[in-house]
């Protein structure tokens, strides 16, 4: 397959404006750009489609080019429904810094072979007079109207700064096209509106000698209609200090068969053959979960290296195989991230820490499951009623592990 070929095998191509003008300028050396706006401090995993296209171009020989929104940040690419809230240029400086270090992870910024630029560095150098002079006459109100984007807001309400932000985004592209000759820009389906509004305008600056080419991939969503790069609500971040290499691992094992195929597509590099093969086994071997494996192996390794992969994989086989024992604090923390906490007194006797972290309904039930054999306190069964929760037995002196029955997990500090 050629390159659109294996975009559209794996189902990341959506929209093109031009198919056959496309495939011919990908014969030769291309410039190719996505934009990132930083209105955090980390991009999450809704972000891994596009930065592993841009991946994917420089991987096929052309140059990629990772643009943080430090300008159109402090905008706010226009909400379905409502305005975004303004971040201040402090934070927008700060947000700008983490995604850059973010993004080297995944492209090779050395020698030319792909860029990291920021768009504040020439946008935030326009004047109000020159924007509505030189930029802003190249568009329409009617045409800007029907954009989806606007369009959707329109009952709503929608401000005219965010009103504006197509027309920076068109601006982008143009700079991008005038100073380092870039002729794609790629972004995902709900970009499609602000992806035209570029290549009309470098097409009304430059005029038809110039060939641009917009090129969408349909956003990712769950087969069962919850949305993606959630779980239980909140974000996949790639930050690990904000979503652990655990967590981060542990998400991906757990997607839905229906899922993890169109994930192994679009989200990996991994060839049509491999992919076909774990597509089998889905359908001959499904309780091995090899399709869910490789994705999260491919991925954790991908945002987090291997020695977190290693960490993730040997958390996970301890609290489901193995001794807890075989742990430290930090590895108990991620592995029991979602688990309740409970802060107690030092010295409290088992019996009544049950009842503290839920675990029991009264004394009675308590002695019940401690004579039961069904308590484990820092891996290790206990069936003695007086048995006592130190801090100076915790792991890493902080922290105590109590696991009720086979599956339930609970967290317990201690008051300083």
């Amino acid at each position: 397959m050629d390159f659109i070929e294996d975009l559209k095998w794996r189902d990341l191509f959506k929209d093109c404006t031009d198919e056959e003008g496309l495939r011919e300028q990908l014969k030769q050396q291309v410039t190719c750009y996505c934009g990132f706006d930083p209105t955090a401090d980390s991009l999450h995993i809704g972000h891994l489609q596009q930065i592993m296209l841009l991946k994917r171009y420089q991987e096929a020989g052309y140059r990629p080019i990772a643009l943080c929104g430090g300008a159109t940040g402090m905008i706010g690419d226009p909400r379905p429904t409502t305005e975004r809230k303004l971040l201040t240029a402090k934070d927008v400086e700060h947000n700008v810094a983490c995604i850059k270090q973010q993004l080297s992870k995944f492209l090779d910024f050395e020698s030319g072979r792909a860029l990291l630029l920021n768009n504040y560095d020439w946008l935030g150098k326009i004047d109000l007079l020159t924007f509505l002079r030189e930029y802003g006459k190249y568009f329409n109100v009617a045409y800007m109207l029907n954009k989806d984007t606007i369009a959707s807001r329109l009952q709503t309400g929608i401000s005219y700064t965010e009103f504006t932000y197509t027309i920076l985004q068109a601006m982008d592209w143009l700079h991008l096209y005038q100073n380092y000759d870039c002729s794609l820009q790629i972004g995902g389906s709900d970009q499609w509106g602000n992806l035209t509004s570029g290549t009309d305008l470098i097409r009304k600056v430059e005029g038809d000698k110039a060939h641009v080419f917009g090129i969408t991939s349909p956003l990712i969503t769950k087969s069962d209609g919850s949305k993606f790069g959630k779980s239980e609500g909140k974000n996949i971040w790639l930050d690990k200090e904000k979503t652990s290499p655990y967590t981060f691992y542990q998400f991906w094992l757990n997607v839905s068969d229906a899922d993890v195929i169109p994930f192994l597509k679009r989200l990996t590099l991994l060839s049509k053959e491999k992919i076909e093969e774990l597509a089998l086994s889905l359908q001959t071997e499904p309780h091995l979960r090899k399709a869910q494996k490789a994705l999260a192996e491919y991925l954790t390794v991908l945002v987090h290296g291997e020695a977190e992969f290693a960490n993730a994989l040997k958390i996970t086989n301890t609290f489901f195989n193995g001794d807890i024992r075989e742990l430290n604090g930090k590895q108990i923390k991620q592995g029991l991230e979602s688990a309740p906490t409970t802060t107690i007194a030092n010295n409290t006797l088992l019996i009544d820490a049950l009842i503290q972290i839920k675990a029991a309904k009264s004394k009675r039930e308590a002695r019940e499951l401690i004579n039961n054999n069904s308590v484990a306190v820092n891996g290790e069964k206990r069936k003695d009623l007086d048995f006592v929760l130190s801090k100076k037995d915790a792991f890493d002196q902080e922290l105590t592990v109590i696991k009720k029955g086979k599956k339930n997990w609970f967290v317990v500090l201690f008051e300083e």
